[in-house]
Formats: structure tokens, sequence, C-alpha cells
């Protein structure tokens, strides 16, 4: 008899194993994040074709005095891994990521992890706090999963957790304003036997103190709405075959035949008049 696998569940993990964790904050220095660099980049070349992305204007035109986050779904295991070349590669920051479970990966504290228990409000509270903190070294891009749970790709409704309109807000208080960014990420077989990583920074959100004085639940709603319109519009491209804007992080050289065939699809054959 087969057993039926449940992939996704509605309780966080932290929740189901009841067990107190004590609160891990990043722990970087040169030399991990520059092992953290190297290592995260060969697993993404080493599993897909290419890295594509596009809206990075959405980031570079940013009011640099002010902290940035960027937001995104998750999905599966690699999400954490895309941030973080994201962050490195496209952002020259580095890279600050709540991790649930933290203890089970200890050394990707050495890379920017921190870690946050849902087991109890007080728990969660001290990750919140500690984010808000952290957005103060400028070097820093604060990474966040807001759904708080993992959930299946392009899963409708996107609802968030409130924790992050709660760093939002109360960055916003401390530091005068913060710039929050939506970030859709999928993977997709396009012509290749290997999928492709697909990037779309979102449309910028300016978080004023104006925005922290908004209800922390109806603010939640209006960033959830931001993710879902940045990732509606990303399938759409994609299903239509609209790749073309797109830049590249990374992308092998065509192989010998690939080449021939790219040739013979420009050779224009004449009519032959009969």
């Amino acid at each position: 008899m087969v057993t039926k696998e449940k992939l996704y569940s509605d309780v966080p993990p932290t929740k189901l194993r009841n067990k107190e964790e004590k609160f891990k904050p990043a722990k970087t220095s040169p030399f991990w994040i520059a092992v953290a660099n190297f290592f995260f980049f060969n697993m993404l070349q080493n599993r897909f074709y290419a890295f594509r992305y596009t809206g990075v204007e959405n980031y570079k035109n940013r009011d640099e005095k002010y902290p940035t986050i960027l937001f995104a779904p998750h999905a599966n295991w690699w999400d954490g891994i895309v941030l973080y070349n994201i962050v490195l590669r496209i952002c020259k920051k580095e890279i600050r990521l709540m991790v649930e479970e933290l203890n089970r990966f200890p050394l990707l504290r050495r890379g920017g992890a921190y870690s946050v228990n849902k087991k109890s409000a007080q728990s969660a509270m001290k990750a919140l706090k500690y984010s808000v903190d952290l957005l103060s070294d400028m070097k820093n891009i604060l990474c966040i999963f807001p759904q708080g749970i993992i959930r299946p790709p392009h899963y409708r409704p996107i609802e968030f957790q409130t924790g992050l309109a709660y760093i939002a807000q109360n960055a916003a208080k401390k530091y005068g304003k913060v710039n929050l960014i939506p970030v859709a990420i999928d993977f997709c077989f396009f012509r290749d036997n290997r999928p492709e990583v697909v990037v779309d920074f979102g449309e910028r959100i300016e978080v004023t103190k104006a925005e922290a004085d908004i209800d922390r639940k109806e603010y939640t709603n209006f960033l959830a709405a931001k993710l879902t319109e940045t990732c509606d519009k990303q399938f759409l491209k994609i299903s239509q075959g609209e790749v073309e804007e797109y830049e590249f992080l990374f992308k092998p050289k065509l192989k010998w035949y690939r080449r021939i065939e790219q040739r013979l699809k420009r050779i224009d054959v004449p009519e032959s008049g009969v």
C-alpha cells in the first residue's frame, strides 16, 4: 500500500515540533561570505541552465540613504539560494534572511541567516525586533518570505502574516523611510533540458512615517496584493514567451549543434518559383 505524502502543512515547523529554540543572530565574516558566495553560485550553475532577471532599475533607483527590504513568495528550498545570489551578485550587498529551524543548518548564520521561532508570539517577536535593528547597517538588505510558510508554486491567494508590515512600519518610524521591493521568483523549462531561474523585481514601495500609522492588517493586505501583482505579471510574460527583456546573471555558451541550429534559422530559403 502506497503511503500518501503530505507536501505542505498550514502549521509552521517550529510549532509542529513544539520545541523552544534559542534565538540566534546572523554571524558573518568576510571569509564566510566569500565561501557562501562561491558555494551558492555554483549550486545554481550546476542545477539550472540560466538565471534571468528584469526590473532591477526598481532597486537601483531607490533612495540609497534608507534601508531596503526584498520580499518574495516561498515555494521551495531554492528560494533562499536565489535571494542570496540576488543580493550578493546583483545588488552588491550582504543578505540578512530570517530562517525557521536554523538549528538544522547552523552554518547559514555565517552567510547572513538568523533564526525565528514561531512556537510563541514572544519568541517570534525577538526575530522581528532584530530585523528592525539590523536595517541600520546600510550594507545589508533584509529578505523576507512574508507568507510565513512554504506554499505550492503559483499558490493563490497570496496571504501574508503581519511580520513584514511590523518590520517595515517600525523601521520607517526609526529611520524615516524604508524601500520595499516585491520579487517574483519562478523556475521554468524553456528550450533546454534544464530549468531556468526567472526573477522579476516589482515596483518599489516607499514606506514613510505616514504609512507607519496605517492599520497593520490593512497594510499587510496591501503588500500581499503588490507581490501578487508582480508574480502575476511575471507568469503572464512567461506564458507568452516574452523573455527578451531579461538580463542574464549566468548562461552557458551554446553547444556546437545549437549554434548550427541558430545559424540555420537565420538562413532565408528562396522560393522555388515553381
